[in-house]
């Protein structure tokens, strides 16, 4: 196994989180591409786990906290940590320490950098990035919201912890039509998919229903409401991850549609 930096032979692979055998990721649209184009300017740093025959399993992306969807200084925040455990497309690579080790190469590359530390999130339940293995990996929480934990490991004794960015502001209502306010970051293809099948959805609504995109991408916009990617239908926030069918999306949309005087 090696660990690579990203290159172009690998960008397409990356833009969909090595998932390129997947219909469904397709719906996600070039958001990931536009976030990447955006981030590569501000120290994004982006690296894959090879296998011996060349085949791409894992990757994990990084970027400086400043630019990212908390509240810190001087230290490297990871957005994403994944290894391939599907068996369709390129199958499954995990349990074989693709993870640990895209985690230490990332960790001595931002101290190379001047970095203070390495934050990062997890989420309290067993699954997909998980809060456990990054403790594990030596990592603290430092703050929590609901499910989602943040952590960190300090490289210097003068490094200063994060913080979650929490909501500031609520989504606006439009008078006698649904909302659907769609907040977009760009990072994440799974995000993205939500955002553009409640996007395809309220379309279909016609008049009665309005949608909203909020691009987060800006990071003031983001600060204004303390929100990086969500999904509201008036004042109800539907849950993103995994991201909900477009039929659900459909049938919320319909349930307050129904209610309009």
């Amino acid at each position: 196994m090696r660990i690579i930096d990203l290159t172009d032979a690998h960008t397409q692979i990356y833009f969909v989180c090595l998932e390129d055998w997947s219909e469904e990721v397709k719906e996600a649209g070039n958001h990931k591409e536009i976030w990447y184009n955006r981030m590569k300017d501000k120290g994004l740093r982006v690296k894959l786990a090879v296998d011996d025959r060349g085949e791409v399993g894992g990757m994990i992306q990084y970027l400086p906290v400043e630019h990212s969807f908390v509240e810190g200084r001087g230290l490297y925040f990871i957005t994403c940590v994944w290894v391939h455990g599907y068996k369709k497309g390129r199958g499954n690579f995990q349990k074989q320490g693709m993870g640990t080790a895209l985690l230490r190469a990332a960790e001595l590359d931002a101290e190379a950098k001047g970095a203070k530390g390495m934050a990062a999130w997890g989420i309290a339940l067993p699954f997909w990035m998980k809060a456990s293995w990054f403790r594990r990996q030596g990592y603290k929480k430092v703050d929590k919201q609901g499910i989602r934990v943040l952590l960190w490991k300090p490289f210097t004794v003068d490094a200063i912890p994060p913080r979650w960015v929490r909501q500031r502001r609520k989504p606006e209502t439009t008078p006698g039509k649904v909302t659907v306010t769609g907040f977009l970051n760009g990072w994440c293809p799974a995000q993205n998919m939500a955002f553009e099948r409640a996007k395809r959805a309220a379309s279909e609504f016609g008049e009665e229903v309005a949608f909203r995109e909020i691009n987060t991408l800006d990071r003031g916009t983001f600060l204004e409401w303390g929100i990086a990617d969500a999904l509201f239908v008036d004042d109800k926030q539907l849950r993103t991850g995994p991201p909900p069918a477009y039929t659900k999306i459909k049938r919320v949309i319909a349930r307050k549609v129904k209610k309009l005087p």
